[in-house]
């Protein structure tokens, strides 16, 4: 099955890439989320081990949900500033290798305040049970794979958050299964996208 996609290129050259992609997939979110459309993924053509980079392509068999994706205010408001190149909705060519995105929601663990948020869930309950809570004291480091965060406003809890993404080399296509974020998961949802970062059309 033909799939199609668009890219929006960030164009300041001083920009918060995490910030910028994160509304772009806040208007994402929203867009599907309202219209119930399923398999919706996302690229980052311009991935690299420092950066997100400075694009992020959309990815849909339907050619005529991404021009409707396209031509959201957010997006539209953006370019006419001169903040955003919003390309046109093209062909994935037959050729383009494939990549994973994924949210890797256990890299929240790692970090400080996660780790505090997570001891006195974990204190409350214990309390509740009558125990004694004894934490693990666990120094061991974990190893990561490199990853990058996209900073995300919730409208529904009114919160910040991060999605923690890893990009994962496959070998062949697979079904299009991605959360609401167009991100595959650890597990469940394991979609894959074109990797425009080896074939990246300019515009």
């Amino acid at each position: 099955m033909k799939r199609y996609y668009f890219m929006v290129r960030f164009l300041p050259e001083q920009a918060n890439l995490a910030l910028l992609t994160g509304r772009c997939i806040s208007v994402m979110h929203g867009f599907i989320c309202k219209r119930e459309i399923q398999g919706l993924g996302v690229s980052f053509p311009a991935w690299s081990d420092a950066s997100i980079g400075n694009m992020i392509a959309f990815v849909h068999t339907d050619k005529g949900v991404l021009n409707e994706l396209r031509l959201q205010g957010y997006f539209r408001d953006m370019q006419e500033c001169g903040f955003f190149s919003v390309g046109n909705v093209e062909t994935v060519p037959d050729d383009c290798a494939e990549v994973r995105f994924k949210r890797n929601q256990n890299i929240a663990k790692i970090f400080v305040g996660e780790t505090r948020r997570r001891l006195k869930r974990l204190e409350k309950r214990a309390i509740a049970r009558g125990e004694v809570f004894e934490p693990n004291k666990n120094g061991e480091q974990r190893e990561l794979d490199r990853f990058h965060c996209i900073a995300i406003a919730s409208t529904s809890t009114e919160q910040d958050f991060l999605l923690h993404v890893q990009k994962e080399n496959v070998q062949q296509r697979e079904a299009a299964e991605f959360s609401q974020y167009g991100l595959a998961t650890n597990q469940l949802l394991r979609g894959t996208v074109p990797d425009f970062g080896l074939f990246r059309p300019y515009f």
